[in-house]
């Protein structure tokens, strides 16, 4: 099987059986997505859709957060992953936004980048939630699936992934050819024994055909 035949049969199949696919995290405009989404990193989104409801109702807007502090928004985050980095990032993402970007959250790679807690990943999943932007950002979700099924060449780091993946899939499916690799991940192509008897993309997968 070539590489474009099996890119093809994937996204086929994705296209049929999940027509609508979009993120698991709970967010009302992009301040609050961002917020999700700077906490949803080494955490499940299921935690961070427990814990933000309060958050969101403590902080509405950017202006509110940038005049509180790390250990203010720590009670609010303190279940999960390195809160007290998250904290710290979040009221410094806030005062970003206010001081430079009028209390919006930018909509290019660049700016998002230069936001405190923001790295490439999350940059890109805000391009394409916040903005329906064509973008593809890797997790461990995305990163592990690609290799497995055999959409990349044993890629050694995510950015090398998101480039192949960017080559291969037309931009017109790319953010939800995400949202396809990252649920697919979580829920069938699972890190330690993939669901193989339940998934519909073993006639496409290098792990299962081993060709």
């Amino acid at each position: 099987m070539t590489k474009k035949e099996r890119y093809a049969g994937v996204i086929s199949w994705f296209e049929q059986n999940m027509p609508v696919a979009n993120t698991e995290l709970h967010y009302d405009n992009p301040f609050h997505l961002l917020i999700a989404v700077i906490l949803s990193a080494q955490c499940t989104d299921k935690r961070i859709n427990m814990v933000t409801p309060p958050l969101f109702q403590a902080y509405p807007t950017p202006e509110v957060m940038a005049v509180s502090t790390p250990d203010a928004v720590y009670e609010y985050i303190k279940s999960v992953s390195y809160p007290n980095n998250k904290a710290k990032n979040l009221v410094g993402m806030a005062r970003k936004l206010v001081d430079d970007f009028g209390g919006k959250v930018p909509g290019t790679l660049e700016e998002l980048e230069s936001i405190p807690g923001v790295g490439r990943k999350t940059a890109n999943v805000m391009l394409i939630v916040a903005f329906n932007k064509p973008a593809m950002p890797v997790d461990t979700h995305v990163f592990r699936v690609s290799n497995r099924i055999g959409l990349t060449d044993k890629s050694k780091n995510p950015e090398q992934t998101e480039k192949e993946l960017i080559k291969h899939i037309p931009a017109k499916y790319l953010s939800r050819a995400h949202h396809w690799l990252i649920l697919h991940g979580r829920y069938i192509c699972q890190a330690r024994k993939p669901k193989c008897e339940e998934c519909g993309l073993t006639p496409y997968c290098k792990y299962f055909t081993g060709k």
